[in-house]
């Protein structure tokens, strides 16, 4: 599947990756309470950016998206426990998330925590349990130390902290600190999908130092439509509402530069993405629709 099909590579792989995960979870040692919030949550719709970057960049170096499987189900597993985690009460306190109530309005804030901690928890099993006659034992530990690295300390977890401390201040952060946080927050993950392919793929090292520039870029154009789409979009079709970014006085893109730079900073992004892809010399097609998706992207 090349360039012009990317509605059809997100459908093909999210049918693989949602089989998986209900697969996986179902069959887990664990109460039904637990599993079914899981579940809950894992199954609740949402784009699946994240694996189809993990299948979209085995497919630049010419290899079977089977391969990433492991990583792409894992990466989601993770992402989903961040968001059960920020609607929390204590986080955001959200009642809606794609549409639905979020998980604790469901099955109360104990077990909401407890089903997130498991997700985070199980997904590294789920990566290092995952089969695959081309995946090495040294392939997976470095697809783990790239998992703890992102989703840790030194990601999204540091980079939701600092978000909360800028918070806090009740004053407008500099464009540096808000990119600062959005790099971890959002980006080291998205970077990891990228990585992790590469990884698989066998990729060099400067085609890994180069796809890591564009998962940089890409992250940041990811949050930036974000921020736009918190003003601009559809309740209907984002899942939840609208404007408590202005109404909680958040930092955002637009709020700090204007509508107008924002949009022109969101197609930098793009363009800083796109031109280190090229450089990476890889058939980068899906990778370029995925780019030009992100910066047009409604929900």
């Amino acid at each position: 599947m090349a360039g012009g099909q990317l509605s059809e590579y997100i459908t093909f792989t999210k049918d693989k990756v949602e089989v998986k995960l209900q697969e996986f979870v179902s069959n887990l040692s664990a109460p039904a309470i637990l599993k079914e919030s899981m579940l809950y949550s894992l199954t609740a719709g949402g784009k699946r950016l994240r694996p189809v970057l993990v299948f979209a960049t085995l497919n630049a170096f010419g290899k079977k998206e089977d391969l990433g499987l492991g990583a792409a189900c894992a990466v989601e597993m993770i992402h989903t426990y961040s968001l059960i985690h920020d609607d929390l009460p204590s986080m955001d306190n959200d009642d809606l998330r794609r549409g639905k109530p979020t998980n604790h309005k469901v099955y109360g804030e104990a077990i909401a925590i407890l089903a997130g901690d498991a997700l985070l928890t199980n997904s590294f099993q789920l990566l290092t349990d995952f089969e695959h006659e081309d995946i090495t034992p040294h392939m997976k530990i470095q697809l783990l130390t790239e998992l703890v690295k992102a989703s840790g300390t030194e990601g999204m977890i540091g980079g939701q902290v600092a978000d909360m401390q800028g918070e806090q201040k009740h004053q407008q952060l500099t464009l540096k600190e808000l990119e600062n946080i959005h790099l971890h927050k959002t980006g080291k993950l998205l970077g990891f999908c990228v990585k992790a392919g590469a990884i698989l793929a066998n990729a060099s090292n400067w085609q890994l130092t180069l796809l890591d520039e564009f998962s940089k870029h890409l992250g940041l154009a990811f949050q930036i439509q974000d921020d736009i789409l918190d003003i601009e979009g559809s309740e209907e079709a984002l899942g939840k509402p609208i404007g408590s970014d202005t109404e909680n006085d958040k930092t955002t893109y637009p709020s700090l530069l204007g509508m107008k730079a924002a949009k022109e900073k969101l197609a930098y992004h793009i363009e800083q993405a796109l031109e280190s892809l090229h450089k990476a010399n890889v058939q980068g097609g899906l990778l370029e629709e995925i780019c030009l998706y992100v910066a047009k992207r409604d929900r």
